[in-house]
């Protein structure tokens, strides 16, 4: 892991879930099928037999995308956690609190953004609030929560995984880091043009709904576990599906695929791609007698996916056969909190 990095940042974990969080969840509702659980990162109602898949995140705009690129990035994040529940998302709702310099003209072409790739998505726009106030800025200017209808049996947990399970992940490290960082701070990357533009492309494949879909698809009762590796990057995602459902897993590095631009991209701004933020990259858990199935259908939609592990019983991660230590936050964090204030201070 890198030096830096500040691991009270980012999501809490799970000694502060289960003593601040876990205890006080308000009343106590029988259509509560699946509550707050640590690595879980969506909640499930029973309304009338139907399950109703529910998941809430921040909405993060960068500006320096342009407003256009930054709402369906946007987006594409916060339908994530529903999608990897193996429903597709449905529903959303918005909670916009805007910064008093956000105008009209540059609003009207993110929520634009926003509103076509929802409807892309079959995703219907429910409800919300949008407001300005005066203590608001980029990029975190409100909250969404997203939700997925459909059969309780077709729910897909992050805490699923079996032992026996082959382990899949699509796209490979680092995907949204590299995009994301060679985006905002062109001028701060030492590559050339040609590369910078082949790591630029990254940011549009962050995304993980289409991707959730077609393996959800894919097979009936196959997928145990699927899981958007964000925050922690991919190794975190390892550590984390394990965790939760108190396996081990044992991974083949040589067998992760790799996007074009992300190696270069990391060693030009020093970041480790094993723990950087890759939002749009999928680990799945899948029974090995459908793991062809899977493959094949990411297959058909052009999607890089590598088989490489396989679920155990034990605990943590090994990577090539030696234990692997669980990261501690995220190494592109304190790039980007560099990157910046260089860029303030130009």
């Amino acid at each position: 892991m890198d030096e830096g990095i500040d691991a009270d940042l980012g999501k809490v974990d799970q000694a502060f879930f289960s003593e601040y969080l876990y205890p006080n969840l308000g009343a106590d509702r029988d259509d509560v099928t699946l509550g707050p659980t640590h690595g879980v990162d969506f909640g499930v109602l029973d309304v009338a037999g139907t399950a109703l898949v529910v998941a809430t995140d921040p909405v993060s705009v960068l500006p320096r995308l342009g407003f256009d690129r930054a709402a369906r990035f946007a987006l594409d994040i916060v339908l994530a956690d529903v999608a990897i529940s193996g429903l597709a998302p449905t529903h959303l709702t918005v909670s916009l609190s805007l910064p008093p310099d956000f105008g009209d003209d540059d609003f009207a072409t993110f929520w634009e953004a926003w509103s076509d790739e929802a409807r892309a998505l079959g995703v219907s726009i429910a409800a919300g609030h949008t407001a300005r106030y005066s203590d608001c800025s980029f990029p975190w200017v409100g909250a969404a929560t997203a939700l997925a209808v459909g059969d309780h049996d077709d729910v897909v947990r992050p805490d699923g995984a079996r032992s026996g399970d082959d382990v899949l992940v699509t796209k490979g490290p680092a995907v949204e880091a590299t995009g994301l960082l060679t985006s905002l701070f062109p001028d701060e990357v030492p590559l050339s043009d040609d590369a910078l533009d082949t790591a630029q492309a990254r940011l549009d494949e962050a995304g993980a709904v289409r991707d959730a879909r077609a393996i959800s698809a894919a097979t009936h009762g196959g997928v145990h576990a699927m899981h958007d590796a964000t925050e922690g990057g991919l190794l975190g995602a390892f550590f984390e599906m394990a965790g939760a459902a108190g396996v081990r897993f044992d991974v083949d590095t040589s067998q992760v695929p790799w996007r074009p631009g992300v190696r270069e991209a990391a060693d030009a701004l020093g970041f480790d791609p094993w723990t950087a933020t890759t939002a749009g990259t999928l680990v799945v858990a899948v029974d090995p007698t459908h793991t062809d199935d899977v493959v094949d259908a990411l297959d058909r939609q052009g999607t890089p996916v590598g088989v490489v592990g396989t679920v155990a019983d034990g605990e943590g991660v090994t990577l090539d056969g030696e234990r692997a230590t669980k990261p501690r936050g995220d190494s592109s964090w304190p790039v980007y909190a560099a990157l910046a204030e260089r860029a303030a201070d130009q």
